[in-house]
C-alpha cells in the first residue's frame, strides 16, 4: 500500500473559518453570536452530552444566581421554584439552547493540540485534524483539579476525593470526613457530609457575603445591583477595575450560600489548614493529627490549557490576552476566562457580553480581509488606466 504523503493528509484535512473549542456556556455563546453574523464555525467539545461540564458536578449543587439571571441571550431560563436552578436544570438548559440555535456541538471530540502552521491553525482531536482561520478557546481557566503535593503521603486507608470528583456522600467509606478548603464549595460538601458522617473543615475562609441570598429582596434587588457592579463598573475599562483585578484574580470568592455560622450549627467541626502528613494521616497548622476515614480536597483548579502548543501562556500557564484578544496570535481568543473583560466575565450573566464582542471581531477581520481581496493591484489599475 502507498504510503500518504504530507499533502495527501493537508488535502483531506478539514477546514472551517472558526474552531471553538469548549461546548459549555461560553462557546455556545461565541456559536450563537457568529451565527447570527452569517459566519460559520465549529464547535468541538470534549463531554458526550451538552451540559455535562454542569451535569457531571455534585448531585445537590445549585446555582448562585436566580434563574432570571442565569440565561443566556435569545432563551430565557424557565421558571424554577426554588428560584436557584440545579445543576442538571442548567446543563438540560444549555442542551435545549444549542438545539434550538442548531449549534450543532461535536462532543467526544477533546482537543490534544493546538498549534499554527503557515496562515492557519491546526487543531488535534483524539479522531481528527482542523484547519481554522480562528479560534476561540471558550473555557474557564479552572480546568485541573489541584492537590497538595503531599496527597500522595496519606495512607491507602483513606479515600480522597476532589471536589471535581465528588457526587455525593454514598462514595465516601464509614468514618470520619476531612474537608480540606472552606470556600463556597467545601462549604457546601461539608453542611452535605455532617449529616451521616462526623466532619471537620480546614482551611482559612476569604469572607462571606452579609446577606441570604434565598429571600425576595436579595433575588430581585440586591442581584440587580450586583449585576451592574460586576457588569459595569468593575471592568478593565475603569480605574476601580484595574485596580480590583489583580487581587481578584488570585483570591478565593467569598462564602456566598452558606455562612460560617451554618457550618457550626449543622456540627462541622472547624480546624486549621492542613499542612503535611505524619503516620499517614494529615496534620493541622497547629500540630494535631486527624483520624479520618475521608479527605475531599476542595482546594480548587488550576489551568488547563498545556495542550496550547503555542507562545501564549504565562509562568502559572494563563493565557496572555487584552479582553480575550491574542495579540502574539492573530485569530486566536478566548473566552470564559475570570475577569477576562470584567467580574461577571466567568458567569452566565456576563460570558454572552464578552461572546458578542468577540464574534463581532471575528466577522469584521473577516469582512475587512474580503475587501482587500477585491481591491485591484497596483499594476491593475495603472493598466486600466493607460487605456
Amino acid at each position: 500500500m502507498a504510503r500518504r504523503s504530507y499533502l495527501d493528509t493537508f488535502a483531506v484535512m478539514e477546514t472551517t473559518e472558526t474552531a471553538i473549542i469548549g461546548g459549555g456556556q461560553a462557546g455556545l455563546a461565541v456559536g450563537y453570536h457568529l451565527r447570527k453574523l452569517g459566519r460559520p464555525f465549529v464547535i468541538l467539545d470534549a463531554n458526550a452530552r451538552v451540559g455535562d461540564g454542569w451535569r457531571l458536578r455534585w448531585d445537590s449543587l445549585r446555582l448562585f444566581t436566580p434563574a432570571r439571571f442565569s440565561a443566556l441571550e435569545g432563551m430565557p431560563f424557565p421558571p424554577v421554584a426554588s428560584g436557584f436552578p440545579t445543576k442538571d436544570q442548567m446543563a438540560d438548559y444549555l442542551e435545549a439552547y444549542a438545539r434550538r440555535f442548531k449549534l450543532q456541538v461535536r462532543n467526544n471530540a477533546r482537543v490534544q493540540r493546538l498549534s499554527r502552521s503557515g496562515g492557519h491553525f491546526e487543531i488535534s482531536t483524539s479522531g481528527q485534524k482542523l484547519r481554522a482561520e480562528n479560534v476561540v478557546v471558550a473555557m474557564s481557566s479552572t480546568q485541573v483539579p489541584r492537590v497538595p503535593p503531599f496527597a500522595s503521603q496519606l495512607s491507602d486507608r483513606i479515600l480522597q476525593l476532589h471536589s471535581g470528583d465528588y457526587r455525593n456522600p454514598t462514595q465516601l467509606k464509614d468514618g470520619g470526613v476531612l474537608v480540606v478548603g472552606v470556600g463556597n464549595s467545601g462549604a457546601d460538601i461539608a453542611l452535605e457530609v455532617v449529616k451521616t458522617r462526623p466532619t471537620w473543615i480546614a482551611g482559612k475562609e476569604t469572607g462571606a457575603i452579609p446577606w441570604r441570598i434565598e429571600p425576595w429582596f436579595a433575588r430581585h434587588v440586591l442581584f440587580r445591583i450586583l449585576r451592574f457592579m460586576f457588569h459595569h463598573v468593575l471592568t478593565i475599562k475603569t480605574p476601580i477595575g484595574r485596580k480590583a483585578r489583580p487581587a481578584m484574580l488570585t483570591r478565593s470568592t467569598p462564602l456566598i450560600r452558606v455562612k460560617p455560622g451554618d457550618l457550626t450549627a449543622a456540627g462541622v467541626s472547624r480546624t486549621p489548614r492542613i499542612v503535611g502528613v505524619r503516620d499517614g494521616l494529615p496534620v493541622t497548622e497547629d500540630g494535631r493529627t486527624l483520624d479520618v476515614a475521608n479527605v475531599i480536597w476542595c482546594t480548587g483548579f488550576r489551568p488547563g490549557f498545556s495542550w496550547i502548543d503555542l507562545p501564549v501562556l504565562g509562568e502559572q500557564g494563563e493565557p496572555d490576552h487584552q479582553a480575550g484578544v491574542v495579540a502574539a496570535e492573530p485569530g486566536l481568543y478566548f473566552v470564559g476566562l475570570h475577569f477576562l473583560y470584567s467580574v461577571s466575565s466567568e458567569t452566565l450573566m456576563g460570558v454572552n457580553r464578552d461572546a458578542a464582542r468577540i464574534a463581532r471581531r471575528i466577522a469584521a477581520a473577516r469582512r475587512t480581509e474580503a475587501a482587500r481581496s477585491s481591491e485591484p493591484s497596483e499594476k491593475a489599475v495603472a493598466v486600466g488606466a493607460g487605456q
